[in-house]
């Protein structure tokens, strides 16, 4: 395609893409006035971020997998549509399980934009002129986190209410859909359909029986009692099938598992995992933190987010560009990642005093470092990929990183639920002791411990000490993320770097015998400076070559074969030889 066709067809991709992130980020800062509106509790609110998630989960690497066998705008259209479905049931939901159960249907439409537009941009530009194109995508990522949380502070604070979040992304949704059916056009691979639902479905079911155990356990029920012993057996059982029926039952599996023979993919795949872990696991509760510690309105805590945004922007776009003109990506993944931990370890020192600027500093050098690496790594999976399993592998690295920040998300709320809970607690008695409470201000604080407050309604003693109990406690789940920011760069440390090819399928790739044979030494561990002893035997030049009765000669390829060649006269050479000449 031209770089025309391109743009075109990327103008709709980007839209849907926005429609995707917009769906989180408009309902983070509405998220805490939502919960408490409809009585739920911190249990509640990672739930309704982790519905989306694993919903996503579920179906990420279904799409994928269709996308291998369907029309890839259909499927796009397709997502835009159940989006939308899910988008109005949200808005008009009646309490926290119905809203939660709409997040799910979200989940499933938002599950096809992310994987589809990824596999959709690499079945039309090759992986050096990606990085060209990942700029873009940056870019918008940036503007839906930059204006989703401002747009979804101001209608929770106008007298629309947070039921406006839901119907934001609507026009966009619509827009997607009528610009992709007029500027995408790509042809459509057929071939017999098998969609492996029974691993998909056991492999999310396991993981949600662990992340369910991770939620409730310490309030619900016991970490020791039979009911988590249940839920853990049930879910490592679950994953085992899961597993068993990938390797061994499923004719098209939606995770082949051939594709972790390539080391880049496997290393990738467990870098995804943790920093889906530390990115959607800490910095979905950024927004608790601003208006529950330092007693911000959602308008407010939606500004502080430019400062993460803000350096995620300038990073995606510059090393998308730079990777797009020399070819070399892998020292913007350890670079970035070196940023996230060093970002996460910082935050982690916050807490109700700590001046916002300082925070923002914090939250810019993380965002630096998610703009150098989130892309990218998709973009080194993908460079090693034929394109028939393009929408596999693209999908498997999203799949992974979702169930790492479902997991993040479950475990880190948790934390911070037992956290608030331990401080809230210890702070009553406290106030207690010091003579400061009577039995109008306990009769106003009408909510247990493990709910989330309205603290505009609470007593001013009561309402600092909840201030205080969050603030101390998000410091915490960020010290408790920083090790798997540090586990996914130790991971990115250990993949190979490949150049990226000029072409959409690795098949069609040209390379040199020489290239071949030094790829081939390496995976096998040998010493790569044996290729330069060897180099010169590639290709023999045979002394006794003759021409033929035909006029040809016997000219030698870099695989050592010799081959018909028609020549002008009976010259000597090898391939690539002057005349006269022998060399290899």
């Amino acid at each position: 395609m031209s770089h025309r066709e391109v743009m075109e067809a990327l103008s709709g991709l980007l839209l849907a893409m926005f429609v995707a992130m917009l769906s989180s980020t408009v309902v983070t800062n509405a998220l805490p006035r939502i919960v408490t509106d409809l009585e739920g509790s911190q249990t509640g609110y990672t739930w309704v971020v982790v519905a989306t998630l694993l919903a996503m989960t579920a179906t990420t690497p279904i799409w994928g997998k269709l996308a291998d066998l369907f029309s890839k705008k259909l499927l796009v259209q397709t997502a835009l549509v159940i989006f939308t479905i899910g988008s109005v049931i949200a808005a008009f939901a009646p309490s926290m399980e119905v809203l939660i159960g709409a997040r799910v249907v979200q989940g499933l439409g938002v599950g096809g934009l992310t994987a589809l537009v990824q596999v959709v941009i690499a079945s039309m530009v090759s992986p050096r002129e990606r990085g060209r194109y990942s700029g873009y995508i940056g870019a918008v990522f940036a503007l839906a986190t930059v204006s989703g949380p401002l747009i979804g502070g101001l209608i929770v604070d106008s007298p629309i209410g947070w039921r406006g979040c839901f119907f934001v992304g609507l026009p966009f949704a619509i827009a997607a859909f009528v610009v992709l059916q007029r500027t995408l056009h790509l042809p459509v691979v057929k071939r017999n359909v098998s969609i492996d639902y029974l691993g998909a479905t056991l492999l999310v079911g396991g993981v949600s029986l662990l992340l369910v155990w991770v939620s409730l356990g310490g309030s619900s029920f016991d970490w020791t009692s039979t009911t988590s012993y249940l839920l853990v057996g049930a879910g490592v059982v679950v994953i085992a099938l899961a597993i068993l029926v990938e390797a061994k039952v499923a004719t098209e599996p939606v995770i082949p598992l051939r594709l972790f023979r390539d080391r880049t993919t496997t290393l990738a795949t467990i870098a995804s995992i943790m920093i889906g872990v530390a990115m959607f696991g800490a910095t979905v509760y950024l927004s608790q933190y601003f208006q529950y510690s330092r007693g911000m309105s959602p308008t407010e805590a939606g500004l502080m987010s430019v400062a993460m945004v803000g350096g995620l922007l300038v990073s995606s776009i510059t090393s998308g560009r730079i990777i797009s003109r020399t070819g070399v990506w892998k020292r913007w993944l350890v670079g970035g990642m070196v940023l996230v931990t060093i970002g996460f370890g910082l935050l982690g020192t916050i807490d109700a005093d700590t001046p916002l600027y300082v925070v923002g500093a914090f939250m810019a050098i993380v965002g630096l470092g998610l703009g150098a690496t989130m892309q990218n790594l998709v973009l080194a999976v993908q460079n090693n990929t034929r394109l028939e399993d393009m929408g596999a592998a693209s999908s498997v690295v999203a799949f992974f990183r979702s169930i790492g920040g479902s997991a993040g998300v479950a475990v880190l709320g948790t934390v911070l639920s037992h956290d608030v809970r331990g401080n809230v607690s210890d702070g009553v008695k406290q106030l207690a002791a010091e003579g400061r409470l009577d039995a109008a201000d306990l009769a106003a604080m009408k909510h247990s411990t493990g709910h989330i407050p309205d603290l505009a309604s609470l007593p001013p003693a009561f309402r600092s000490l909840y201030e205080s109990s969050f603030g101390d406690a998000f410091g915490h789940i960020f010290l408790v993320a920083t090790p798997f920011a540090l586990a996914a760069l130790l991971c990115i440390l250990f993949i190979r770097e490949v150049p990226l090819r000029t072409s959409v399928d690795s098949d069609d790739e040209p390379a040199t015998s020489l290239e071949a044979r030094e790829a081939l030494l390496e995976e096998q561990g040998e010493r790569a400076d044996t290729i330069v002893e060897e180099a010169g035997h590639l290709a023999p030049a045979p002394v006794g070559s003759h021409v033929g009765s035909h006029g040809g000669e016997h000219k030698a390829r870099g695989d050592g074969e010799r081959v018909e060649v028609p020549t002008h006269g009976g010259e000597h050479r090898a391939a690539g030889a002057t005349a006269g000449e022998h060399r290899a």
